[in-house]
């Protein structure tokens, strides 16, 4: 049985729960039509500081989730993953409270809608009512709910939380977020009592709070320790991220809301509050810990470009869709496209664990139409080779290029660093031996005849010359003659019969098995009969127009379960999953391989690739191989 209280009145609401804002809504716009000055609503009020709150804990996550900026600065090291998110989801719940706890007051106290803009007595008074009455019963409603009862059936969510984040703020019970709106409020009654309240004051104390309460939460030091050498005394009078991360590992200490010396005079201070900030200060300039691999990513368009951590979590932690309110930011990305332009460092983006390792996304400051650029391909390849020599500086293992970042005509599939640079002792993987071994282990067993487009490419190369060895006829669409002959030279010559050269789609219209590499329109897809499937390693995946036809996922895995820390999904893949590429350089790291991996695939090795990312736990995704 649920502890009274201890659930939200609108849990089960999900976002319906915004439509309690209604009424605010409302009343605001009914006083447009009746009063004079719009400004003196107390909802117009409420539902500004409600945006203005909700602004903060935005922005202090995005930065809190600024990997390339904070990484070196953060206290613990493990990243926010799905289940944390999810947990977390209803964060702003406490704001809807205490907008409604704002109605209430507001009948208590109908003359609040009265108070001055500016009063700046009343600013030293708050100050004074703060530390006379909030922190001290702050200070005393946390220690009890970590009480053996309290804590069970409360507080115990708040905790549950294993990496703090300025969300994690929010994230707490019914009975818990009542108090704490008691605890914000008594100064702002107070000081409306005395006399002195007004507009400026009451934002400015709500405001301030909210941001006090990130900080603490943030998971990276930004308070310098020469600030405490030069003012001992402000360490008793302001905690920091490092202090109220001591409370969540060890939670016997560290009480207070935001000033130390209620825990210094209730004698719960934790001994390595200081020493733990001076030396997380001072180790805030050197980098940390040396990933073992590295995925060097890039941005796809301007819309996608805004599915990171550090735009809107949540949205990062499900497959990308466009969703209506991630249009009005596109101005925003197009400004950011423009500073990625000029500041052309590669930046990290989001990091996991897997079996001990510590593996980092690093993604290319360039969008996706870019790299089709003619004049835009020195500039890029310069960008990915300063990420390699980067990577093999600081000890990285392995880097894996994603789609473009190895293009062929852009870089002949990472070789052009290879040969450039023949000393390097980071291995390059373009990974696109386990991207075959996904695509030809979705083939079933059984199948004859195939038909492949893209049929020259690395992988549609590959994919033949495999196939071939296994007795499969392979209808190879390409109008070079002089490419078909050279790849078919390449097979046994016992197999070099089953490599067959067409030049147009109608050869295919009793083929039901097309691997599809090359992009094709819906009137060429209408050449495949009924009942085909189509398989495809070509980006952007080819549109479902045959409904009588089925059609394949782009070649993908997903990662084992004991992966922890991943808190974003890859563009349009699951939770868990990343592209075949991605996973290639994966096992490569997780094999220990010491030979780099670009250009042409090496036939030989895609079975032995295969294998190795079942036996670390990798599993492919495509539902036509479940069904089949």
């Amino acid at each position: 049985m649920e502890a009274p209280l201890s659930t939200w009145p609108w849990e089960k609401l999900g976002s319906f729960k915004y439509l309690l804002y209604g009424p605010f809504v409302a009343k605001v716009m009914y006083s447009r039509h009746q009063e004079d000055n719009i400004m003196a609503t107390w909802c117009l009020h409420v539902l500004i500081l409600c945006s203005l709150r909700g602004l903060i804990y935005q922005l202090w996550s995005s930065f809190s989730n600024m990997l390339f900026l904070t990484r070196n600065r953060r206290i613990i090291k493990q990243g926010v993953d799905f289940k944390q998110i999810d947990k977390e989801w209803d964060w702003d719940n406490f704001i809807l409270l205490q907008a409604l706890m704002a109605s209430l007051a507001y009948y208590a106290f109908p003359n609040l809608v009265n108070l001055p803009i500016w009063d700046l007595n009343g600013f030293m008074v708050i100050i004074i009512l703060h530390i006379i009455f909030s922190e001290p019963l702050y200070y005393y409603f946390h220690r009890c709910f970590h009480g053996s009862y309290l804590f069970k059936h409360y507080h115990s969510l708040h905790h549950s939380s294993d990496v703090p984040q300025p969300f994690t703020a929010g994230h707490a019970t019914f009975l818990e977020q009542i108090l704490l709106g008691a605890v914000i409020g008594i100064p702002i009654l107070g000081c409306y009592l005395m006399g002195y309240g007004s507009v400026a004051m009451i934002y400015s104390y709500i405001l301030m709070f909210d941001f006090l309460r990130c900080l603490g939460h943030c998971n990276f030091e930004i308070i310098p320790h020469h600030l405490f050498l030069a003012f001992p005394f402000m360490k008793y009078l302001i905690y920091t991220p490092t202090y109220h991360s001591l409370h969540h590992t060890e939670m016997g200490t560290n009480f207070c809301l935001f000033m130390p010396l209620f825990d210094v005079v209730g004698n719960t201070l934790n001994p390595k509050s200081w020493d733990m900030h001076t030396k997380a200060s001072i180790e805030s300039g050197k980098n940390g810990r040396v990933p073992d691999f590295v995925f060097l990513a890039h941005v796809v368009d301007m819309t996608s470009a805004l599915h990171v951590p550090y735009v809107f979590r949540s949205f990062s932690s499900t497959p990308f869709t466009t969703k209506l309110y991630i249009i009005p930011l596109l101005p925003l990305s197009f400004l950011a496209m423009i500073v990625m332009w000029l500041y052309s460092k590669p930046f990290l983006n989001t990091f996991y664990y897997l079996q001990g390792y510590l593996h980092q996304t690093w993604v290319v400051p360039r969008f996706g139409f870019q790299y089709f650029l003619p004049f835009a391909t020195e500039g890029i390849n310069k960008q990915i080779e300063q990420a390699i020599l980067r990577a093999d500086k600081l000890g990285v293992k392995v880097i894996s290029l994603a789609a473009l970042n190895k293009n062929e005509a852009l870089n002949g599939g990472g070789t052009l660093f290879v040969n450039k640079h023949p000393n390097l002792k980071v291995r390059v993987v373009h990974g696109n031996t386990l991207t075959a071994a996904v695509i030809l282990n979705e083939i079933p067993k059984h199948i004859t005849e195939v038909f492949l487009t893209g049929a020259t490419s690395k992988l549609g190369r590959a994919i033949a010359l495999y196939l071939c060895t296994r007795q499969v006829r392979v209808l190879m669409l390409t109008s070079s003659t002089e490419r078909f002959q050279k790849i078919q030279k390449e097979a046994p010559a016992e197999y070099q019969k089953y490599l067959v050269q067409v030049t147009k789609y109608q050869a295919a219209e009793n083929c039901k098995t097309w691997i599809v590499g090359k992009w094709i329109t819906p009137r060429e897809q209408k050449f495949a009969p009924a009942g085909a499937h189509f398989h495809q390693f070509v980006v952007p995946p080819v549109l479902p127009f045959r409904s009588d036809c089925t059609y394949g996922d782009l070649a993908a895995m997903r990662l084992p379960p004991h992966v922890n820390g991943l808190g974003s999904c890859e563009y349009t893949m699951e939770r868990g999953v990343v592209h075949a590429c991605h996973a290639g350089g994966v096992v490569h790291s997780l094999e220990g391989w010491t030979h780099h991996e670009v250009g042409a695939i090496d036939v030989h090795r895609i079975d032995l690739v295969w294998k190795a990312a079942l036996n670390h736990g990798l599993m492919p995704v495509s539902s036509f191989t479940e069904n089949h």
